[in-house]
């Protein structure tokens, strides 16, 4: 049975692939709420998908992204991720973000990402 931080490690390493979705399918709950800083969570594996393929629709140029640090502490994991991309509304987006992911059976229930504006 893999470990948290092997399904994490795995996660990452299909994010810095460019198969963010598949990542998505795999690791996260059905149930799961993704929540950027302190806005509202959107609740529900089919929204978040949702989302998540309208924010890579929205990508005009990926330069890079890479794993700063990561740590696993029971039933929560985070990560600290350095992007740079472009992106059709938001324009030139360099910055580091925090993602910190809480667990249930195995997958993904809850993550919220921190990064200033």
């Amino acid at each position: 049975m893999e470990t948290i931080q092997q399904k994490l490690e795995e996660l990452n390493q299909l994010v810095l692939q460019g198969r963010a979705l598949e990542a998505f399918d795999k690791f996260y709950h059905p149930q799961v709420a993704m929540q950027e800083n302190e806005l509202a969570p959107t609740i529900g594996k089919v929204a978040n998908r949702t989302r998540e393929e309208e924010f890579f629709n929205n990508v005009t140029e990926f330069r890079s992204a890479a794993v700063i640090a990561m740590a696993v502490n029971q039933n929560v994991s985070f990560v600290v991720w350095k992007y740079d991309y472009t992106h059709r509304q938001w324009g030139v987006r360099n910055y580091t973000q925090v993602s910190v992911q809480r667990w249930q059976d195995g997958q993904i229930i809850h993550e919220q990402f921190f990064y200033g504006n």
